[in-house]
C-alpha cells in the first residue's frame, strides 16, 4: 500500500522522468525534419530517405535486450545517465557527417543515438510504471505522453526552422547552377545542421552528469510466481513462450510505432510532394504532435474513470481506419489535416498496450518489457514501405504518361494504404487479442 508521504515523494521522480521523456520527444521528431532535408542535400530516393526513420528505430531492435541486461546491473539511474552519453556521441556524429555530406555517415549517428534512447526507454518506462500504485499506472504514462509529444512538436518546429527554411528557393537553384555550383551549395546546406547538434551534444552530456545526482529512488517490480492449470493440476510457468497476448501486443505495438512514425515524419514529406511551400509544411508535423498531446491531456481525464484503457484502444483503431480513408479520398491540405489527425487515434495505444500485454506476467515482467521495447522497431520498418509503395507507384504512373508533379502526390497520397492493415491488428488486440492465452 502507498502512503500520502509516499506519493507525495513520488512528484519529483515523475517530474525528472517527465524530463527524459521530453528529452527523447525532441530528439525523435525531429526526424520530420530530417527526412526532406536528408533527401536534399543526399539526392535520395523517398525509399532512401526515410532511412533516416530506420536508423534510429532499428536499433531498438539491437540494444532492448542488451539493454534490460546493463540495467539489471547498474540500475535504473546510472542506465538513464548512460543512455544520455550515448545519444551525445551520436549527436557528436554529425559533426564529420555534415563535413563529408556523406548519408551513411549520418545514418550511423542517428543509430547511435537511437541506442543510446533505446536504453534510456528501457530504464524510464518500467520505472515509472512500477514507481507508483498500478492503478494509476496508466495516468502516468500518459503525463510522460504529453512530455514526450510536447518536446517532439516543439523540436520538429525548431529544426524544421532551421533546416527547410528556404528549401524551395534551393531545389530551384540546384536545378539551375553548374555541378561544382551544386557541390558549394550543397555543402553550404549540409553545414546548418553542425550548431544543432554540437548544442544537442553539450545539453545532453550535462543532462548525463545531473541525472546520477537526481532524487530517484529504488524500486522494483513485485515478483510473483505466474501459474497455469494443466489438466486439473497448477503448474508454475517457465516461459515467456506461455504468454501469447504477451506476443501479440508486442505486434500491436510493432504496428502502431510503425503508423506513428508515419503520422509524424511523412507529413512535411507529403506535404512537399503534393505542392506546397516549405515554408507551409515544415510546421505539418507540429500538428500531427499537437493532435497527441491533446488526446494524451483527454486520456489522462478520462481513463479510467469514464471508460477503460481497452474502450480507448478500441476507439484509437477505429479512428486510425477512418482517418486513413480520409487520406485517401481527400486531396490537398485537407489530405495532410487527415494525416495529423492520425496523432488523436495513435495517442491512447501506448498507454493501452502496455498494461494490457504485461497483464499476468508477474516474474517475466523485466523480460517481456525488453520484448516491448524491441516492438519500436516498427518505426523502422513500416515507413520505409511507404516509401518504396511511393516509389514505385510514381514510377508505374509516370511510365503510363502522368506528369512527374501529379505522379508524386498520387503516389505519395495511395502510399498510406499501408495504415489499413495496421490498424486492423491494433483492432484485434482489442477486441480478442490482449485475452488470449490468460485465465477467463
Amino acid at each position: 500500500m502507498t502512503t500520502t508521504s509516499q506519493k507525495s515523494n513520488t512528484l519529483v521522480p515523475i517530474m525528472i522522468i517527465a524530463g527524459l521523456f521530453f528529452i527523447f520527444g525532441f530528439v525523435t521528431w525531429i526526424n520530420g525534419a530530417l527526412i526532406p532535408f536528408m533527401k536534399t542535400i543526399n539526392d535520395l530516393s523517398d525509399a532512401q530517405s526515410y532511412l533516416v526513420a530506420s536508423a534510429s528505430y532499428i536499433s531498438f531492435v539491437v540494444m532492448a535486450l542488451p539493454s534490460s541486461y546493463i540495467i539489471e546491473k547498474v540500475g535504473y539511474k546510472k542506465g538513464m545517465s548512460l543512455g544520455l552519453a550515448i545519444m551525445a556521441i551520436g549527436a557528436l556524429v554529425f559533426i564529420p557527417a555534415a563535413e563529408a555530406r556523406t548519408y551513411w555517415i549520418f545514418l550511423t549517428g542517428i543509430f547511435i543515438q537511437g541506442l543510446g534512447m533505446t536504453i534510456l526507454q528501457t530504464a524510464s518506462n518500467p520505472y515509472i510504471t512500477i514507481l507508483g500504485p498500478m492503478e494509476s499506472a496508466a495516468k502516468r504514462i500518459a503525463i510522460m505522453g504529453i512530455a514526450n509529444k510536447t518536446a517532439g512538436a516543439l523540436g520538429s518546429f525548431i529544426f524544421g526552422a532551421i533546416l527547410l527554411s528556404g528549401i524551395d528557393e534551393i531545389k530551384e537553384r540546384l536545378l539551375q547552377v553548374s555541378a561544382d555550383e551544386k557541390i558549394t551549395l550543397l555543402n553550404e546546406m549540409a553545414d546548418s545542421v553542425v550548431m544543432p547538434y554540437i548544442t544537442m551534444a553539450i545539453v545532453l552530456f550535462i543532462l548525463a552528469i545531473l541525472i546520477t545526482k537526481a532524487p530517484l529512488p529504488h524500486v522494483e517490480a513485485e515478483e510473483i510466481e505466474e501459474t497455469e492449470v494443466e489438466g486439473g493440476v497448477i503448474t508454475k510457468k517457465k516461459s515467456i513462450f506461455q504468454f501469447p497476448h504477451l506476443w501479440l501486443g508486442v505486434l500491436a505495438l510493432f504496428v502502431y510505432v510503425g503508423v506513428e512514425v508515419i503520422a509524424g515524419d511523412t507529413i512535411i514529406s507529403y506535404g512537399l510532394s503534393l505542392g506546397m511551400p516549405g515554408e507551409e509544411a515544415k510546421s505539418f508535423t507540429l500538428m500531427t504532435l499537437m493532435a497527441m498531446v491533446g488526446t494524451y491531456a483527454l486520456g489522462v481525464f478520462l481513463i479510467p474513470k469514464y471508460i477503460s484503457q481497452n474502450t480507448a484502444l478500441k476507439v484509437s483503431a477505429v479512428l486510425g481506419i477512418v482517418f486513413g480513408i480520409g487520406i485517401i479520398a481527400t486531396t490537398g491540405f485537407t489530405s495532410v489535416l487527415f494525416v495529423a489527425a492520425l496523432g488523436i487515434a495513435n495517442a491512447l495505444v501506448w498507454p493501452a498496450i502496455w498494461p494490457l500485454a504485461l497483464n499476468g506476467l508477474g516474474k517475466f515482467t523485466k523480460t517481456a518489457s525488453a520484448l516491448l521495447v524491441m516492438a519500436i522497431s516498427g518505426g523502422a520498418i513500416i515507413p520505409p514501405l511507404y516509401g518504396v509503395l511511393v516509389d514505385s507507384n510514381k514510377l508505374n504512373l509516370i511510365s503510363e504518361g502522368v506528369d512527374k508533379a501529379t505522379a508524386t502526390a498520387e503516389a505519395a497520397t495511395t502510399g498510406y494504404w499501408i495504415l489499413f492493415p495496421c490498424y486492423a491488428i491494433i483492432l484485434y488486440y482489442a477486441l480478442h487479442g490482449h485475452k488470449v492465452g490468460l485465465k477467463k
